[in-house]
């Protein structure tokens, strides 16, 4: 009956959390502390919720009452704890592509449209220009970890589990 108990009390753990770990990508915020907005001009959207594959990617498991949260995407830990990346040949492709396909397309010399760029495929631009090597600093936009409502939602959670073991206790002691 204990053990029964523990492995319904995680679950019930892991499914609460996850699930408010999930709201962060709507709330746009880790609970009550708003993620930096994106330094991108005329972007679209939250830039952790503009394709939704992070928020997707997101998987959970329990095991011996460990409840852990893992994502096959390695960007994922770096937006959660912020840190710095260094530029690379392949990053750099990336930046020209999103420049590109910001510009609308492939422009050559000082036409009037290369001289007027501004907005967002400027930034792309300004990031492919950079040198590889070159240490960038990613903001923390934290979606999951320990927060005071974490604890919270434990709690509410194990007053319910508890009160349903006293009520099987009683029911089985019950002549």
């Amino acid at each position: 009956m204990f053990k029964e108990f523990l492995n319904n009390l995680t679950n019930d753990v892991r499914v609460q959390l996850s699930q408010e770990f999930d709201r962060n990508f709507e709330r746009k915020a880790f609970f009550n502390r708003k993620w930096p907005q994106t330094k991108l001009k005329n972007s679209r959207g939250s830039m952790m919720v503009r394709s939704g594959a992070g928020r997707r990617s997101i998987k959970n498991q329990a095991v011996n009452g460990e409840i852990t949260w893992s994502s096959n995407l390695p960007y994922m830990s770096l937006h959660n704890e912020g840190g710095e990346i260094v530029v690379t040949q392949k990053m750099k492709r990336f930046f020209w592509a999103m420049y590109y396909k910001t510009s609308g397309g492939v422009t050559k010399g000082k036409s009037q449209r290369n001289i007027k760029l501004q907005g967002e495929a400027a930034q792309w631009k300004a990031l492919a220009l950079q040198k590889v090597g070159k240490v960038m600093t990613v903001d923390q936009r934290q979606f999951i970890g320990w927060h005071p409502e974490v604890d919270l939602h434990i709690r509410k959670v194990i007053g319910i589990n508890l009160k349903e073991l006293n009520n099987n206790i009683n029911n089985k002691l019950k002549p």
